[in-house]
Order: C-alpha cells, then sequence, then structure tokens
C-alpha cells in the first residue's frame, strides 16, 4: 500500500510540477465557460425593431414601451406601412418589423435568413407583448404582403398566454454549461491520461515501472487516481462558476450531480486508457484524444444541435458517443431538478460503457505486458 501511494504522490508531483498541464487543467475550463457564458451564445439581444401602425392608441403604446425596456429589442423607428418595414429589413437597417392594426391583430416580419435566430425573435417579442397586456383574441386579420426575399413569410399570430419552465428569461448558459461539463471532463480525462502513460513508453520508463515490485495494475491506478482527483476539483471549479458568475442555479440535488459526474469521469479516464494501449506517441495520443473526440462531442451529443433534429444514420452514431448521456443527465438534474429516477436510463448507459471500456483497456494492457 505504501508504494501504491508513493506512485500516486510522484505522479501528483509530476503533474503539478508541469505548467503546461496545469495551463491545460484549469486554464480551459475556464476560458471554455467564459466563452460560452459570454462571447458564443445564442441569446437574444438589441434586436433592430420597426414599429408599423397606424395610431398609437394606448395600449399599443403600452406593448411598444414595453418591447424597448427589454434588453432583447431595440426599437430603431415607427413607419405607416408594412412595405416600409420591408424596406427597412432589406436594406439591413432593421431586423424584425411588428405590425399593430387597429383591432390589435399582430403580424412579425422577420428577417429570415437565419432561421434560427428569426423563431426566436419572434418567440421573445411574442412572449414580451404577451406579457404587456395588450394582446386580446384576433377579431380580424391584417392584410398579406408580398413574400420578400430573404425574409419570413410575414404570418397572422394567434397569441395565447403561455409559460416558460426552468429558463424563463430563456439564458443560453443554462444549455451550455451541463454541455461544457460534458465536452471539458471527457477532453482532459481521456488527454490527460492517454499522454501521461503514453510519455512513460517514450522515454522508456515504464519498462521500470514494470520491473517494480507494485503490480501492473496498481501503476495504472496509481497513474489515475490523481487526474481523478483533479477532475473533481475542476467539476468544482465548473459548478461554483456556473452558480457565481453565469448565474446557473443547481436545481437538483448537488449530490447525485457529483455521483453521476464521478461515473463519467470514470468512464474519460477509461478511454483515456484505452487510447493509450493503442497510441505509441503522445503526438498521435493528444490527436486522438482531443481531435477525435471534439467533433464528435459539438456536433453529436446535443451540445449544439438537438439529437431528433438529425438524420437517423447520425442519431445511430450519436447513441456511442458518451457525453451525450452525461450532457441528458446534466440537464435533466442541474437545470430542471428532477430526481435520480428520471435519469437511470442515461447512468445505467454510463456504467454500461464505462465498464466496457475498463475491461477492454485492462485486458489489452495485460496482453501487452505479456
Amino acid at each position: 500500500m505504501k508504494q501504491f501511494i508513493s506512485f500516486v504522490i510522484k505522479e501528483t508531483k509530476h503533474i503539478l510540477r508541469d505548467k503546461r498541464t496545469m495551463l491545460i487543467l484549469f486554464g480551459m475550463p475556464i476560458v471554455m465557460m467564459l466563452l460560452f457564458g459570454f462571447a458564443i451564445t445564442n441569446d437574444v439581444k438589441n434586436v433592430r425593431t420597426v414599429v408599423v401602425t397606424s395610431q398609437m392608441d394606448p395600449q399599443t403604446q403600452a406593448a411598444v414601451e414595453r418591447l424597448a425596456a427589454s434588453e432583447y429589442f431595440t426599437i430603431t423607428t415607427s413607419v405607416p406601412t408594412p412595405k416600409d418595414a420591408e424596406m427597412m429589413i432589406r436594406s439591413q437597417k432593421a431586423d424584425l418589423a411588428i405590425v399593430f392594426s387597429k383591432d390589435h391583430a399582430i403580424q412579425f416580419i422577420v428577417d429570415g435568413s437565419d432561421p434560427n435566430m428569426a423563431q426566436q425573435w419572434t418567440n421573445y417579442a411574442n412572449q414580451i407583448i404577451v406579457r404587456s397586456a395588450f394582446l386580446r383574441p384576433c377579431s380580424s386579420k391584417l392584410p398579406e404582403v408580398e413574400r420578400p426575399l430573404g425574409l419570413s413569410k410575414n404570418h397572422q399570430l394567434s397569441i395565447v398566454n403561455s409559460k416558460l419552465l426552468y429558463n424563463p428569461q430563456m439564458k443560453s448558459a443554462y444549455n451550455f454549461v451541463p454541455a461544457i461539463m460534458g465536452m471539458l471532463l471527457l477532453l482532459i480525462c481521456a488527454m490527460m491520461t492517454s499522454v501521461s502513460i503514453v510519455r512513460e513508453k517514450e522515454r522508456g520508463t515504464m519498462e521500470v515501472l514494470l520491473v517494480s515490485p507494485v503490480r501492473p495494475l496498481m501503476i495504472i491506478v496509481a497513474k489515475v487516481v490523481p487526474y481523478l482527483l483533479l477532475a473533481l476539483v475542476i467539476l468544482s471549479v465548473i459548478l461554483l462558476m456556473s452558480a457565481t458568475v453565469l448565474d446557473v442555479p443547481l436545481q437538483g440535488s448537488l449530490g447525485w450531480i457529483l455521483v453521476v459526474s464521478l461515473i463519467y469521469i470514470l468512464l474519460a479516464l477509461s478511454l483515456g486508457l484505452f487510447i493509450s494501449n493503442i497510441a505509441q506517441t503522445q503526438f498521435v495520443a493528444l490527436l486522438a484524444s482531443a481531435m477525435v473526440l471534439l467533433l464528435p462531442t459539438v456536433l453529436l451529443s446535443g451540445m449544439l444541435f438537438p439529437v431528433e433534429s438529425m438524420p437517423t444514420v447520425l442519431q445511430w452514431v450519436s447513441a456511442i458517443i458518451p457525453p451525450r448521456y452525461y450532457i441528458q443527465a446534466m440537464r435533466k438534474l442541474m437545470i430542471m431538478g428532477v430526481g435520480i429516477q428520471e435519469v437511470w436510463q442515461e447512468v445505467v448507459v454510463l456504467i454500461g460503457m464505462t465498464a466496457l471500456l475498463l475491461t477492454v483497456s485492462l485486458a489489452k494492457f495485460k496482453t501487452k505486458l505479456e
């Protein structure tokens, strides 16, 4: 046991002495959290809005003032006809036009060159106007106008009262924080573990370790333990930043969040061990753990794009991407505040993947020792 502890202390000192390793371990999570929390965001802000109305009665004025008071919309001007609003959008002087009729029916004219943002703009405007106590059931329809190139089709909205659960302010950080946790923990644990073991092979020190009295299995465990502890520290930093800097509340049980995260960290470490068995150089290990894992995690895990919206083939591929299940579980636990019984399927999949990767990795490593 003393020899095992000595190996753990030796690996820990090696990590702490390497400034580049420490920069990756703690610099990357902080930078990624700040980027995705503030810079890379799909939040709606400062949408240039044109108001189309022939008369500004008190109810219309109240709706316009509520739009202007929000951080999402900037009222640029008021025009008398929808054609004038179209021209402003075509000339890139506005992004959205809201047409108010005399009987308080509403029509949106929106730049549809980016369909996702166009939908968000109309949804945000819808929510704000609903809360303004301005709307009542529409008694007539606005006249249709010609559909302009690059603009979404003008449509008559039947506004109803709606309620947003879990994220009423529609902040993108609520979506990104669990996704960043899944991506960072996988990349850091898999990358650092694989590079650490392959480094020993390149330098020829692995043979020295293998002839020591400590069993090969204990050598691998001793090299993994420091990264397990560091991963837990990184997880704590991410959760602290999300709660204090990004204002993302932890609705669920912190204990279950840590338990599921621990399972995922063990999976990532097992994946790093598997990569170390395949790679013969640090460059190959770094390339496999960083590049090969990064793109599937970003594109196929549900981090940026809903899995349900992907083609069927890609949905099948995403089924073998571990971050997909962790991100789903964290969104339920952290944002929705559900209990562990609501994420048992994701947990079972993560445990199964961990057991499979760990078994294959240890078996392959044992074969190499022979």
